[in-house]
């Protein structure tokens, strides 16, 4: 809700397998993925969105400090400071984040 009161359209799955398959190349200017997820973690389903769309833009959250080394070895193209979100986060600094990301001023 605080995205979306801050001007940006948001859509949330809480399905990793359905935001799979509803996802298309070109739309999303971020993807906003928490890594622990049921069926697949976000991990996998950023792998398989770039089968679709290798442009896709990414922010993985996490409340869980184990799969920092293991976003380094999988994505060492990206950058921990920029992707990698920790949880708890509050609204104001996600919205910075996604701001930053997508360079709005």
């Amino acid at each position: 809700v605080a995205l979306e009161q801050s001007g940006f359209i948001v859509e949330i799955y809480n399905d990793p397998l359905l935001s799979l398959s509803n996802y298309r190349a070109g739309i999303y200017d971020l993807l906003l993925l928490d890594i622990r997820m049921p069926q697949m973690n976000g991990f996998e389903l950023y792998k398989r969105i770039r089968q679709i769309d290798d442009n896709a833009k990414v922010c993985f959250m996490t409340a869980f400090e184990v799969y920092h080394d293991e976003f380094k070895s999988m994505f060492p193209d990206l950058i921990e400071k920029e992707c990698f979100i920790r949880k708890p986060i509050g609204m104001d600094a996600l919205i910075r984040t996604v701001k930053l990301h997508l360079n709005y001023n």
